[in-house]
């Protein structure tokens, strides 16, 4: 089962880009966020598109990011014999804080009584929810 959904949180570790078997090109990345109980779980995420990927690649670990795709749910032994979540995710659309403060900036250039018909175009590396 895959669920759509938003996972914010802070990358553990540096994301990566690697090659499949055919050639192509991917990264991945681990987030770790809190559920709703105030414990860490971690995030295995992958993006394929080239804006989500080349967002990723441009962030360090420990920054913090907001994640859109498609999230699967399943379990793992570990190894004290517990049963714990998986939570895995192919990532589409990246938000960090600069998008935000871009677009913030954005809106206030418009004024208090405007808002912008549509957000403002960005680069592939900055990729708008």
């Amino acid at each position: 089962m895959s669920i759509d959904a938003l996972v914010t949180g802070k990358l553990w570790k540096t994301p990566e880009e690697r090659r499949s078997n055919a050639g192509k090109t991917f990264v991945i990345a681990n987030v770790r966020a809190a559920d709703g109980e105030g414990e860490s779980l971690f995030v295995n995420v992958v993006a394929f598109s080239d804006s989500a990927k080349a967002a990723l690649l441009a962030l360090d670990d420990g920054d913090s990011v907001s994640l859109a795709g498609t999230l699967k749910i399943g379990t793992y032994e570990a190894r004290d014999g517990s049963v714990k979540p998986s939570v895995s995710m192919v990532a589409s659309k990246v938000l960090t804080a600069y998008h935000v403060a871009r677009k913030r900036k954005s809106v206030a250039e418009c004024g208090a009584d405007e808002r912008p018909t549509r957000a403002p175009s960005m680069s592939d590396d900055a990729l708008d929810f």
